[in-house]
C-alpha cells in the first residue's frame, strides 16, 4: 500500500483538527458552566432543557400573582381593622348618646364626632392599592366604591364580581371583594314588621341624625346596628385571612415544585467542572502528542530512509 504525501499530511491535519475542535467545546463548556452549548450538540437533551425552562417561567408568573394577591389581601385587612376600631369607637358613642340623662346639646357635640367618624370610614371605603385600584370596587377598580349623593347617604357604585387570578395549574385565588361584601347593609325592621335593606352609611347617617334631633329611639335603634356592621365588617376580615393562609400555602408549594424542577435542570444542564477540567487536560496531551508526531513525520524523506 502506497502512503503518499498529501495523504499522510490530510490524515495528520484532520486528526489534530479533531481533537483541536473538542477541546475548543470543552472550553467553552467550562467558560460558561454548562454541558450543552448548542441545541444541535444534543437535540434531545436541549429539548428537555427547554421545557423545563419554560415550566419554571410558569412557576415564576404563578408566583408573581400570589405576591401581588397577598399585597392586596394585606391592603384590605389593614383597611377593614381601621374600619373595625372606628366602629367600636361609634359604638361607644351611641351608647353614650341613647343616655336619657344627656341634653340636645350634649348629643349634637356626640353626633360632630360620629360624623367626622363616618367620614373616615368612608375615605376608608374607597382606598385604593398600590396600582391606584379601588379596593372594593369590584371589577370597576377605577371607580369609588361608595360616593355621596346630593340628597342621601352614600351608595354603592361598584359592581359584585369576584375576580379570580390563576396561582397553579389547577388553582386559582379571589383577588378582591366588593363594598357589599366588607361593608354589609343592615336588615332594618319597621313598625308593621316589614324588614328592608339598609345600606352601611345609610344606617350610619340616621344614627348621626337620631343625635342630632336628640330622638333617643333613633340613637338606640343606631347602637343595635352597628353591631351588625361590625359583625360584617369582622367576617370579611376572616374571609381575607383565609385567603391569606391559601396564598402561603400556595406559594410554599410552588417554592417545593421549582426547587425539584431547578435540581433537575441543574441535573441535565449544569457542568461538572471535575470531569470538563479531566477529559480537557486529556484533550490538550492529545493535541500536543499529535502535533508532535506530525512534526517528526513530516520531516522524514526517501533520503532519510537511505541514509
Amino acid at each position: 500500500m502506497k502512503i503518499s504525501t498529501h495523504l499522510l499530511f490530510d490524515r495528520a491535519s484532520a486528526q489534530m483538527s479533531n481533537v483541536q475542535t473538542n477541546l475548543t467545546q470543552t472550553q467553552a463548556q467550562l467558560a460558561q458552566g454548562k454541558q450543552i452549548i448548542n441545541a444541535s450538540d444534543a437535540p434531545n437533551q436541549a429539548a428537555t432543557i427547554q421545557r423545563l425552562k419554560s415550566v419554571l417561567n410558569k412557576q415564576d408568573s404563578y408566583q408573581s400573582s400570589l405576591n401581588t394577591i397577598k399585597a392586596r389581601l394585606e391592603g384590605e385587612d389593614t383597611t377593614l381593622k381601621s374600619v373595625s376600631d372606628l366602629l367600636v369607637r361609634a359604638k361607644e358613642i351611641a351608647v353614650q348618646g341613647a343616655n336619657d340623662t344627656l341634653s340636645a346639646a350634649d348629643r349634637k357635640s356626640l353626633a360632630t364626632e360620629m360624623q367626622a367618624l363616618r367620614d373616615q370610614l368612608l375615605s376608608l371605603a374607597n382606598t385604593k392599592d398600590s396600582n391606584g385600584n379601588y379596593l372594593f370596587s369590584g371589577s370597576r377598580v377605577k371607580q369609588p366604591a361608595f360616593v355621596e349623593t346630593a340628597n342621601g347617604s352614600p351608595v354603592y357604585m361598584g359592581d359584585q364580581t369576584r375576580m379570580n387570578v390563576r396561582v397553579g395549574d389547577q388553582r386559582s385565588i379571589p383577588i378582591n371583594r366588593t363594598g357589599t361584601d366588607a361593608f354589609v347593609p343592615v336588615a332594618r325592621t319597621d313598625t308593621n314588621g316589614k324588614a328592608t335593606g339598609v345600606g352601611f352609611f345609610e344606617s350610619i347617617d340616621n344614627l348621626i341624625a337620631g343625635l342630632n334631633h336628640s330622638n333617643g329611639n333613633d340613637v338606640r335603634r343606631g347602637a343595635g346596628e352597628l353591631d351588625a356592621l361590625q359583625l360584617g365588617v369582622s367576617l370579611a376580615q376572616a374571609q381575607i385571612g383565609t385567603n391569606l393562609n391559601v396564598v402561603d400555602q400556595q406559594t410554599s408549594v410552588l417554592e417545593d415544585t421549582t426547587l425539584n424542577l431547578k435540581t433537575t435542570l441543574s441535573s441535565i444542564e449544569d457542568l461538572d467542572y471535575a470531569s470538563a477540567i479531566t477529559k480537557m487536560n486529556q484533550q490538550m496531551m492529545s493535541l500536543e502528542a499529535a502535533q508532535s508526531s506530525f512534526a517528526k513525520v513530516s520531516q522524514l524523506n526517501l533520503f532519510n530512509f537511505i541514509k
